[in-house]
């Protein structure tokens, strides 16, 4: 009997999600844990603290491509310093809001900060198409400074 229910949520997982969600989330209140679909549940959790790394990873990855525009393209600078300075903001914001849900990021993004510099470096150069031996292959600025909602690595006169 077990067997068979376990085979229904199974199936159920793979053909209606919302479906399976909403019945785990039953069972998990009515501690009806015998009939819970535990490897697929399992799956779920550990896929959304994928998410959440991911997730932060790319804000930090952007983060860093606009600081390096604020800092080293000077000729769209002047006419683009605005819109950057709202996605660092941005950025920041985001950065923000994910590291109150789950403080323990915070260890994830210093660890995270050098690969996610040269990230946003090669996206940075690709827009720009500045010669690649002006920018630091390692950041100049800190994980701190990056995400100081006071600093910026150019300040507009």
């Amino acid at each position: 009997m077990k067997s068979e229910i376990k085979v229904k949520l199974v199936s159920l997982y793979e053909t209606d999600y919302q479906l399976w969600l909403d019945k785990t989330a039953a069972e998990l209140r009515s501690q009806d844990f015998s009939n819970l679909d535990l490897e697929n549940l399992i799956e779920e959790i550990e896929s959304l603290g994928k998410s959440e790394k991911h997730a932060i990873s790319s804000y930090l990855m952007q983060l860093c491509e606009y600081l390096l525009k604020m800092k080293y393209w000077e000729s769209e600078r002047e006419s683009c310093f605005r819109g950057w300075d709202l996605e660092v903001a941005n950025f920041r914001l985001q950065i923000q809001a994910q590291l109150e849900i789950s403080p323990s990021l915070k260890s994830f993004l210093q660890d995270n900060f050098p690969k996610q510099y040269k990230n946003g470096r090669k996206l940075f150069l690709k827009a720009s198409r500045l010669d690649s031996r002006i920018i630091p292959e390692e950041p100049d600025f800190t994980l701190e400074q990056a995400l100081d909602e006071d600093w910026l690595p150019w300040q507009p006169e």
